[in-house]
């Protein structure tokens, strides 16, 4: 009864330029201990192999550190792994790959699919068929060479290939790296281990796309799991069991203001989220002088919270009210001026005139509450 552990785009090496610097440095660290996860997973789950689809490191270029780091965190699972370059760290003539061999930093149970073949592991009961990409894109559906490997009928039949399954993925995923969708039943395979797609993915009973372990956009697609599949003899259904290994949770909100209730759902919403969040948060619409000092101080608190918080309120207008404005003492002169900026608001310089008015309603409410002390 084989059992293995699939994953893929693990992207090592990404760098997050739009955090601050804390922030993403946090989140590449998370890259490296959730290889550690994998291989703690695999060695509880009582795993045979670990099959990594592709795209272990983001660029050929990453440095020696990243290279030596890697391979690394795989010792908590002693069981083979089976690593296939995909688009991100083909397999050239010089990659990252001859690299680490080069720096002998890839140990004895990890096995490079470098070239296109099968790599045999007996005890484990395993024939793995390889199609690493050894350019970054190709036309060919490199996956069709399956159906003329031969293996041992006691073993299990497992696919690893890096790609885009046609006719399933969105039409704005890259069309090169074709896998056909028929591929498991056209090769006889009884599972097809996929990467690619980022987040977790069943193409059919046989195959699979497992998504980046460990997410790093802001995309609403199962990211952050990895799959446990057993295979009880070949020919077999496959139990697959999806399993969370991420530390960070991603989320992308686009919120529109216009009244109190949205801003009090909004940081319900906001209180919900757990401390390990990414937000990248963009706001519209209309808040009130008195509901931006809420959001203002909500915001503050989630900043201090949350891994990191991106908070974009250039189009979220504010629009004082007459208790807004009374509160502020700001009749006569001061009173044109808001109303001045208030309707700037919509012009060229919109998110200037918002700023100033933010700045001036807070001026005067400081001086409202020295005058009151």
């Amino acid at each position: 009864m084989p059992k293995f552990l699939h994953t893929a785009d693990w992207q090592m090496g990404r760098t997050y330029s739009r955090f601050d610097m804390e922030d993403g440095a946090a989140l590449v660290e998370a890259r490296f201990e959730v290889i550690e996860t994998l291989a703690r997973l695999a060695s509880d789950h009582q795993c045979d192999a670990v099959l990594v689809a592709g795209d272990v490191f983001d660029a050929q270029t990453v440095s020696d550190r990243t290279i030596r780091r890697v391979f690394n965190a795989t010792a908590s699972f002693s069981g083979p792994w089976v690593m296939l370059p995909g688009n991100h760290d083909a397999a050239l003539v010089e990659s990252v790959w001859s690299r680490a061999q080069r720096l002998d930093a890839v140990p004895g149970n990890v096995h490079l699919a470098l070239e296109p073949g099968v790599i045999t592991l007996d005890e484990q009961r395993l024939a793995v068929l390889c199609a690493p990409l050894t350019q970054r894109h190709t036309y060919d559906d490199l996956t069709g060479a399956f159906s003329d490997y031969e293996t041992p009928e006691a073993l299990v039949r497992v696919g690893l290939a890096h790609g885009s399954v046609q006719g399933l993925l969105s039409e704005d995923i890259d069309a090169t790296n074709p896998i056909a969708q028929d591929r498991a039943q056209a090769s006889r395979l009884d599972y097809l281990a996929l990467g690619d797609w980022h987040g977790t993915k069943q193409v059919n009973e046989r195959t699979w796309y497992s998504g980046t372990p460990e997410p790093e956009r802001f995309r609403n697609n199962d990211a952050g799991q990895a799959l446990i599949v057993t295979i009880d003899e070949p020919g077999s259904t496959p139990a697959v069991q999806a399993v969370t290994t991420a530390r960070y949770q991603w989320h992308q909100w686009r919120e529109t203001l216009s009244v109190d209730s949205d801003l009090d759902q909004l940081l319900e919403r906001l209180q919900a989220l757990p401390q390990a969040s990414v937000l990248d948060l963009r706001l519209e619409g209309q808040v009130t002088l008195a509901g931006e000092e809420r959001l203002n101080r909500a915001l503050s608190e989630a900043e201090a919270r949350f891994r990191s918080l991106l908070s974009d309120r250039s189009a979220l207008k504010l629009t004082p009210t007459d208790e807004d404005i009374a509160a502020l003492r700001a009749d006569g002169y001061l009173g044109d001026v808001i109303e001045e900026l208030r309707e700037q608001q919509s012009g060229e310089d919109g998110e200037l005139a918002r700023d100033a008015l933010a700045i001036l309603a807070s001026v005067l409410k400081g001086q409202t509450q020295e005058a009151a002390e």
